[in-house]
């Protein structure tokens, strides 16, 4: 199938809503603009049972970046930068919703939106990193699920058993395996017909749920000082030295991956949205990806602030399972019940984003190869970033992080600024890009969130790419290095 300028969503073969049953999207229409004249709380009530794509990127975010970031901000900071996650989702939500509206309003791919209002290289780099990033990020998702496994496996204690190396490597491919299976299962139903989108979101929707859950466990138990949390949220405490302004530069600008922004608008044509659905999926990303997000990566703020005595410095010897291991006697001397819930939350995390890894490769490759979606060719290249699996035991070749965060921290400030110029592209959307002082305030922060980008991008690419390929000599004491890799979804 060629990619013609006016090929529409529905006839590129993506599995949508519209085609298996518009009789039931009709309906749903119906609904929704019956909604926009009933009150807010009734129109919420209404939103709340028809969300969905936003949980996949949700999913995708609560990954292991997401994990250690949180761990070493709160272990690092305690509360102080609490308010760091709100504004960084905040801003990456601006860009999604503007993506959203460019979609819907026209119900064409994205990528086609691209390669044609903007530029065919554009568009193709836009799926390349796509793919890239995700293949390189999904190594340490099974690495945190790997070592969570083991960590439970340590708890009963069979680290002490004899040829305990041979059974950590057994351990951890066994938990992969497992991982690998259950996602499987739930991604390729994703790609077959509307019971499969629902039961992949019902299942995302649970795990997030379920993730929130085991951390608020550990921060009702270690307690919460109030004060503080406020503070946290509110009286935005601004970094004292440079290191600490490029961990939080660096987080604002990257909050959102690059995989993020070509998933996103596939998820809500698969979905069949169109023009009625635009206050839904507004309202879709507020309570499936900014709420999650901020209340999770919160509570492991939280939770680490109140075990770890932050000492107001940059702390880069913490991984996600020694943080929970840090929890041993939580619920009382020799119990390892919070070490548990840790571990399980974490494997819970790294499966959701497992999970949407797979599903963003299934539609990309689809369209970087120029091939007409079908669940055969969408379930084999689901499986692509399947190699991520070794992750579990084995850390990445040096080259790949840093082939990732040169590439996608590259990438994202492009794709930004491609989502702005066509958000403001009357000759293409119409009156769809607003007018008056609403349209103004919007590209006020999108404007911000494309310099933040492009900010966040020079500092993680100094850290995570300029001084890895070429290091500072020992004795220059004063050089400023960024702390820690890139941030990954």
């Amino acid at each position: 199938m060629s990619h013609a300028p006016g090929a529409t969503a529905k006839s590129a073969g993506l599995p949508m809503t519209s085609k298996w049953d518009p009789d039931k999207l009709e309906r749903e229409q119906q609904e929704l603009i019956a909604l926009e004249q009933e009150p807010l709380v009734t129109r919420i009530r209404g939103y709340f049972r028809l969300t969905g794509p936003a949980w996949m990127q949700s999913a995708m975010t609560l990954g292991a970046g997401s994990a250690v970031a949180s761990v070493v901000m709160g272990a690092s900071f305690g509360y102080q930068f609490l308010w760091v996650q709100p504004i960084a989702m905040i801003l990456g939500i601006a860009m999604m919703s503007a993506l959203g509206n460019i979609v819907l309003t026209k119900g064409e791919r994205a990528y086609l939106i691209f390669g044609r209002e903007l530029h065919v290289s554009v568009a193709f780099l836009w799926a390349l990193t796509t793919v890239v990033a995700t293949i390189i990020w999904h190594f340490p998702q099974y690495g945190l699920v790997g070592a969570a496994f083991w960590d439970v496996a340590n708890v009963a204690g069979v680290a002490n058993a004899e040829g305990s190396r041979a059974m950590e490597y057994a351990v951890k491919f066994l938990g992969g395996l497992l991982i690998l299976g259950v996602n499987i299962y739930l991604v390729w139903s994703y790609g077959s017909k509307p019971r499969g989108i629902k039961l992949y979101e019902t299942f995302l929707r649970w795990m997030i749920r379920i993730i929130i859950l085991a951390f608020l466990v550990v921060v009702l138990k270690t307690g919460l000082d109030w004060g503080a949390l406020f503070k946290g949220f509110f009286a935005f405490h601004l970094p004292e030295n440079p290191k600490q302004w490029t961990m939080i530069l660096g987080g604002i600008g990257a909050a959102v991956g690059i995989n993020m922004t070509f998933l996103y608008p596939y998820s809500i044509l698969a979905k069949g949205w169109g023009q009625h659905h635009k206050g839904l999926a507004r309202f879709d990303l507020v309570m499936s990806l900014f709420v999650p997000f901020v209340i999770l990566t919160s509570l492991i703020i939280i939770a680490m602030a109140n075990t770890m005595d932050p000492q107001g410095v940059v702390r880069s010897d913490l991984s996600p399972v020694s943080a929970a291991a840090s929890l041993q006697t939580l619920f009382g001397a020799n119990n390892a019940i919070g070490r548990i819930i840790f571990d399980l939350g974490f494997m819970a995390m790294a499966c959701g984003a497992i999970s949407a890894h797979m599903v963003c490769c299934g539609f990309t490759c689809c369209e970087m190869f120029n091939l007409e979606y079908t669940p055969a060719r969408y379930r084999m290249f689901t499986l692509v970033p399947a190699i991520g699996l070794l992750g579990v035991a084995f850390d990445r070749p040096f080259w790949m992080p840093v082939l990732a965060s040169a590439i996608a921290l590259t990438m994202l400030p492009v794709a930004y600024i491609g989502f702005f110029i066509l958000q403001n592209k009357r000759s293409y959307l119409g009156d769809a890009v607003g007018k008056g002082w609403k349209r103004a305030a919007f590209n006020g922060v999108l404007i911000l969130a494309m310099i933040l980008a492009l900010v966040g991008s020079a500092i993680k690419i100094k850290g995570g790419v300029w001084d890895k390929l070429f290091p500072k000599k020992p004795q220059a004491e004063h050089s400023l290095v960024a702390p820690g890799g890139s941030r990954t979804v």
